[in-house]
């Protein structure tokens, strides 16, 4: 599993760009035409807004992290009149694309999870790399992961750890943050990281820092990325006009099983076919069309270039005529731990 958004650091006439893992393919895929309208819901060092742009395509670029935005006034700049650059959550995408003026858009691309910028900024606390504050905050506001720590009990952070990062060690770390915390509460990433090594240490041949799950699981809970991203789903859903379309890269197991179950159910598929009993309503109509061959894998070459983009992969769907379809229980629950899901924590 990947720790997150696979923009890579390039040189590019002197400055430090971030190249976005599979551009071209998610390109492609938006059918970008030249006076369009397109979402970019994650817009982080602005490699999909740029090129999006440099094909003629007016943009609504969205990020919730306010560094990201004020990075981005420099791109907002060089194309005043095309891009509006607003600070939001993506799954509020569609009510942000109308207030900009657009009721409905030709395209949205969703680049999911943790940016590199965020990665590499040692003062957010989302790597454990450099000792920091334990924030992991995308916003500058809300819970960070040393309050989860210091607040949740011992099975709610168990629970966290076990399903958003695959930690198989959970329970077992969860009691050491119950026990440490009592005299010295989890605060900074250094602390966090060299007790998970201690108390869970890597087995033989993981090339991976012990602690790398616990801090996945972690951003993952402080920033509920999985929430965001089916509502950025649904959110796009209602957003696109018919033949608009819609192209996701994430970077994760958790995230893609949500994205592919979601356009399965939108297009009609992963619903298992039935007889309808007297007076249960016909099932809805497919409001995306899903080509065949997803997901899209990144080429060598791009994984040998940037190796965060190793695990990432693209799908992408084209809206249909049906109306939106709104909210799914089932997709729903895979955004929280299963404990959750029952009530417990």
């Amino acid at each position: 599993m990947s720790a997150g958004r696979g923009e890579g650091s390039i040189a590019a006439g002197g400055l430090a760009r971030h190249a976005p893992v599979l551009l071209a393919e998610a390109l492609q895929a938006l059918s970008v035409r030249e006076g369009g309208v397109y979402v970019d819901g994650t817009f982080g060092a602005g490699g999909y807004t740029r090129a999006l742009l440099q094909r003629g395509a007016r943009v609504v670029a969205i990020d919730r992290d306010p560094y990201a935005l004020a990075d981005g006034q420099a791109l907002a700049a060089a194309f005043a009149g095309r891009l509006n650059l607003i600070e939001g959550r993506f799954a509020d995408l569609d009510a942000i694309a109308r207030r900009t003026g657009f009721d409905h858009v030709d395209g949205v691309a969703l680049d999911v999870g943790v940016s590199s910028m965020q990665l590499d900024e040692a003062a957010r606390g989302f790597s454990l790399r450099r000792d920091a504050p334990l924030d992991m905050r995308m916003e500058a506001k809300g819970p960070n992961a040393a309050d989860i720590l210091r607040d949740a009990d011992e099975a709610t952070i168990a629970d966290i750890l076990f399903y958003f990062g695959e930690e198989r060690a959970a329970r077992r770390i969860a009691r050491a943050i119950i026990v440490d915390r009592v005299t010295a509460p989890y605060v900074s990433t250094r602390q966090l990281a060299e007790m998970i090594a201690r108390v869970a240490p890597a087995r033989p041949g993981e090339a991976t820092h012990p602690a790398t799950r616990t801090f996945q699981a972690l951003r993952i809970a402080v920033n509920d990325e999985l929430g965001q991203l089916l509502g950025g789903l649904m959110a796009a859903e209602r957003a696109l006009k018919p033949g608009g379309r819609l192209a996701v890269v994430s970077f994760h197991s958790l995230e893609d099983r949500i994205v592919k179950l979601f356009l399965a159910r939108r297009s009609g598929r992963g619903r298992a076919p039935s007889r309808l009993l007297p007076g249960e309503p016909a099932p809805l109509a497919p409001s995306f069309g899903v080509a065949a061959g997803q997901p899209i894998l990144p080429g060598p070459a791009e994984v040998a270039a940037n190796p965060r983009a190793r695990s990432a992969k693209l799908r992408f769907a084209e809206r249909l005529d049906a109306p939106a379809q709104g909210r799914d229980e089932d997709l729903e629950a895979l955004t929280r731990p299963p404990a959750a899901r029952s009530g417990r924590g």
